[in-house]
């Protein structure tokens, strides 16, 4: 093998960090921690404050969604709400997705819930119209 194909692992250029004195001791003990350890320890703080460590990618998300936008193809319909005329809502999911009354009828009560997963734009659309004109709000995601 060549000296020019081998792949040499190099560490990345570390930086000075000034750590504040109040933080001295807990950044000590952090590093004198153990990987598992660490993965304890941001567990506990995770489930202590209800917030998670894994990063957040603000401009990738972006252009992801974007994407995801233009090239969906398959589409969830989401009954929010029965609104005020839950007989008509009724009526119109238990045609529109071929269910018997009792079925349609739960569907309707558990709002919020999902009608139909998987349905084409076209299909999603014409559900969200039939239970919106029968006083239903509907979500197509």
């Amino acid at each position: 093998m060549d000296e020019e194909n081998k792949n040499v692992a190099t560490e990345p250029e570390k930086t000075e960090v000034v750590v504040p004195a109040k933080f001295k001791a807990l950044v000590d003990q952090v590093e004198s921690m153990t990987v598992l350890e660490l993965h304890e320890l941001v567990k506990l703080l995770e489930e202590k404050f209800g917030v998670s460590a894994q990063a957040v990618m603000v401009a990738g998300a972006g252009a992801a969604t974007g994407e995801a936008a233009e090239v969906k193809d398959s589409f969830t319909v989401t009954l929010t709400c029965a609104g005020d005329q839950k007989v008509q809502v009724i009526k119109a999911v238990k045609e529109k997705l071929g269910l018997g009354l009792k079925e349609a009828k739960d569907l309707v009560d558990a709002a919020p819930s999902v009608l139909k997963d998987g349905a084409k734009k076209d299909e999603a659309d014409d559900i969200k119209k039939a239970i919106e004109e029968a006083g239903g709000k509907v979500e197509v995601k």
